[in-house]
């Protein structure tokens, strides 16, 4: 049985209604990769704009970022003030508790009901979607946009989704919040504005 996705690529930007892909996160730090990420699905996927949504408290990851709500804010903002249909909603931080992806689609299709949603993720987080609060109705306010690395295999699922296809890059907060605090260079895996930001605020030491 064929997998249950469309090819990116036989998508086409549509004029009305507007498609805007959530790339939900706790963004601690941000990094090219993300940025990576959201430029494969906005191209590929023919999206006309990319909100990055940073969890005030992500549900698999109770202890919490490390950084500061308004850092991480802060640092989202800075990696993409020069890159267009880019944006940064602070709706799961300005809700507050624990960040469920079916009250953050709810409260945005109110607002804007006629949007075309898609929400961006890897291929591991489509894996784990089925244990997600209220999955069906996730699925029923929007379309999963899903990753694919190179070498990565198909995932089986009866999940509809959108396949995208990303360059291979091995990076992650986890690794460059590591590297901080041991006096690693991160020059290489973040925007340079986030490097200075994390660098003279004192992050992550």
């Amino acid at each position: 049985m064929p997998a249950p996705y469309l090819l990116a690529s036989s998508l086409q930007p549509l004029a009305s209604p507007m498609r805007i892909g959530l790339f939900g996160g706790s963004f601690d730090p941000v990094h090219n990769g993300h940025l990576t990420l959201a430029a494969s699905c906005a191209e590929q996927g023919g999206l006309d704009s990319v909100w990055f949504v940073p969890a005030a408290l992500q549900p698999f990851k109770l202890h919490g970022p490390v950084a500061s709500d308004s850092d991480r804010v802060a640092m989202l903002r800075l990696a993409i003030a020069d890159i267009p249909a880019r944006d940064v909603s602070t709706l799961e931080i300005d809700r507050g508790g624990v960040s469920y992806t079916v009250d953050t689609l709810r409260q945005i299709k109110s607002e804007l009901p006629d949007a075309e949603l898609f929400f961006l993720m890897g291929a591991d987080t489509l894996r784990d979607l089925p244990g997600w609060r209220e999955p069906d109705e996730v699925l029923r306010l929007a379309t999963p946009m899903v990753v694919q690395r190179p070498g990565e295999a198909d995932i089986a699922t009866d999940v509809p989704h959108v396949r995208v296809k990303m360059p291979p890059m091995d990076i992650s907060s986890s690794d460059i919040r590591r590297r901080i605090t041991i006096g690693e260079l991160i020059t290489h895996l973040v925007p340079p504005q986030v490097a200075a930001y994390i660098n003279d605020q004192g992050l992550y030491r």
